[in-house]
């Protein structure tokens, strides 16, 4: 679908551009010439919105609806809860029937919700659009990873992969910021900013080209896995994967970054607001910095798995600097260390997502790779709507015995330490399934 490497590695045009982006993210960067990868992108900016534009003005909502800052987590989770269930089901009607409808589909439920959000102050109200939002993200986020998916193959994916996510950390940079700035005006004010999912999915119908297998089942570098997807055992289908002891460590191990994302995206206008006595528009910067470096770490993915042989070093390597960062940001005296905590906490999640991203697309063939990817999203979605739940608990039952701060701060590094620990075993065993889809005898 996209001009093919040249031999020297640089992208396969020789102009400024082409050499600009060989450099800066490896030489199968040219992927951003192709116009369904560009309709991706596009599609990428939305599909953060849903906890970018609600997290960092989480403290500033709690009043007007009348709620606790506890409660008010409430509308996190119910955004990610409807995962749980529909995006398997949301990925494989896709398998069925395309990409291009159920992405269109997903993108308009979740502007139409959003903007209705902004008319109403029942905060039960919101609850429930924000449950709609939930089912309407199960047709973006997990299309846009498996269009990818359908479209490249080896290295190539995983630059792709990358250069999606970085458009992801550029959104959630951008409107995080933008989310703070109006909840000063009026608390429903962040809520419009839905509706841009509504031109976007109208670009999906007029312009996408429904993705087809060739682009990475017909790469030379693509898993060998996908190879034997018509076996008469019938490994390549959906089921079969799901019963495979390896994939089963991949997919937990895919909830483990979402878990401790979700945890900063949950806390980070309260340790900004309450800990640090600053204001919705900090809290805003803080999380667009910890965006941004999530997106330059996903523009690096490609040049990571071109040098290092293997998925399961990287992935507990970036997992311990994710848990990290969080640690940091728990525990952070003062602004500057904050944001110290959340740039690291965002390069690491950028990082590790995307490499888990990339290894769940090489497992399956075109055929079961929307299902497999739904299960990966759905899973991930555990962890994200886990988060705010199990914290916001331990918080509570907390905050009597030891006061808020302290219960908040002990949460948030228990939090990092117990997720990287697990992470790094989790990503260890991704690498062995990755090593094993590839036809390599190595481990990791």
């Amino acid at each position: 679908m996209g001009g093919a490497p040249t031999e020297d590695g640089e992208a396969g045009s020789s102009g400024p551009l082409g050499r600009v982006l060989a450099r800066l993210f490896g030489g199968e960067a040219d992927v951003v010439r192709d116009r369904v990868f560009q309709v991706l992108l596009l599609g990428s900016v939305i599909s953060p919105m849903g906890s970018s534009v609600v997290s960092p003005v989480l403290e500033s909502l709690a009043s007007p609806y009348g709620v606790s800052v506890a409660r008010v987590g409430l509308l996190m989770a119910a955004f990610t809860a409807p995962s749980i269930v529909a995006i398997p089901l949301v990925g494989a009607l896709s398998d069925r029937v395309g990409r291009r409808p159920v992405l269109a589909a997903g993108l308009a439920l979740l502007g139409v919700a959003g903007g209705a959000a902004a008319l109403t102050t029942d905060f039960r109200v919101v609850v429930a659009l924000r449950l709609v939002q939930g089912v309407g993200y199960c047709g973006i986020g997990p299309m846009l990873i498996a269009s990818v998916g359908d479209l490249y193959g080896g290295e190539r994916e995983a630059t792709a992969q990358g250069l999606r996510f970085a458009t992801v950390g550029l959104s959630l940079a951008l409107f995080p910021v933008l989310a703070g700035l109006l909840v000063t005006r009026d608390f429903r004010l962040p809520f419009l900013l839905f509706l841009l999912g509504l031109p976007v999915a109208l670009v999906v119908l007029r312009v996408f080209d429904e993705p087809t297998a060739s682009g990475a089942d017909g790469d030379q570098d693509a898993p060998a896995a996908t190879d034997n997807a018509d076996s008469e055992d019938g490994s390549g289908t959906l089921l079969a994967l799901l019963r495979d002891p390896l994939v089963l460590a991949v997919l937990a191990g895919r909830a483990v970054p979402s878990f401790l994302w979700f945890a900063f995206l949950t806390y980070a206008s309260v340790v900004t607001g309450r800990l640090l006595e600053s204001s919705a528009e900090v809290a805003g910067l803080l999380v667009g910095l910890a965006s941004l470096g999530s997106a330059v770490g996903g523009t690096q993915v490609g040049r990571l798995t071109a040098a290092v042989d293997g998925r399961g070093l990287p992935l507990a390597a970036t997992m311990a600097v994710c848990g990290a960062g969080l640690a940091v940001f728990g525990l952070a005296p003062s602004l500057p260390v904050a944001a110290v905590g959340a740039a690291v906490a965002g390069a690491g999640f950028g990082t590790v997502l995307t490499l888990y991203r990339s290894t769940v697309t090489g497992l399956a063939d075109a055929r079961a790779r929307g299902g497999l990817v739904s299960v990966g999203e759905s899973v991930g979605r555990v962890g994200s709507t886990a988060a705010p739940l199990a914290l916001g608990a331990l918080v509570a039952a907390g905050g009597p015995l030891v006061g808020f701060e302290t219960a908040l701060r002990a949460v948030l590094v228990g939090t990092a330490v117990l997720g990287a620990t697990v992470g790094i075993g989790l990503g260890l065993l991704t690498g062995r399934a990755h090593r094993r889809a590839n036809g390599s005898g190595s481990s990791w």
